[in-house]
């Protein structure tokens, strides 16, 4: 119990050694007081970036409403490609049948259809036989032996057209690759 009783004391500080200790700080703790000059530029550099930064944010923001209202109506484009090749099949058969009065109106209301679409944005994706194959553009569907040496990996048919609203694609085009 005495050793307790010593360890107890040597651990109590009088008031005089607690006040020593707190005066005299250490050094290397202390962080240096700024002058008004250094406080002023870093307010105004922090300023500056806090009005880059919102300047950014601004762009940003108009760039993604530009985006919305250019891409709004994709929904509706993309459910429109089913009826244009309707549009297109009906063509093909009604030239078959040779009744030239019905493909006119046929075609009357296709080319007004398209007309609408293409002033909204859409426009076909132009491919032709022994065109390179693009990823960005074509989707193949299948590959077929070459026909001839050139039509190695190229297209050698076009099976549906693709279609881009505003430079963005929205259907691809699919095609038959030749190896």
């Amino acid at each position: 119990m005495s050793e307790n009783q010593d360890t107890e004391r040597d651990n109590l500080q009088t008031p005089e050694e607690a006040n020593a200790n707190t005066e005299n700080p250490n050094p290397e703790n202390m962080t240096p007081e700024k002058s008004p000059e250094e406080l002023l530029a870093e307010e105004k550099d922090r300023y500056i970036r806090l009005f880059a930064e919102f300047e950014n944010y601004k762009k940003r923001t108009a760039k993604e409403k530009m985006d919305f209202f250019q891409y709004a109506n994709q929904d509706m484009m993309i459910a429109m490609l089913g009826i244009l090749d309707d549009f297109e099949r009906a063509m093909k058969e009604i030239a078959k049948s040779g009744n030239e009065a019905d493909f006119e109106g046929v075609e009357l209301i296709y080319h007004k259809l398209k007309n609408r679409l293409t002033e909204k944005g859409l426009k076909p994706i132009e491919v032709k036989v022994g065109d390179a194959f693009s990823v960005d553009l074509h989707e193949a569907i299948t590959q077929i032996p070459a026909p001839s040496e050139d039509l190695k990996g190229k297209i050698v048919d076009v099976v549906e057209t693709g279609y881009q609203l505003n430079d963005k694609v929205i259907r691809f085009t699919k095609v038959v690759t030749g190896n």
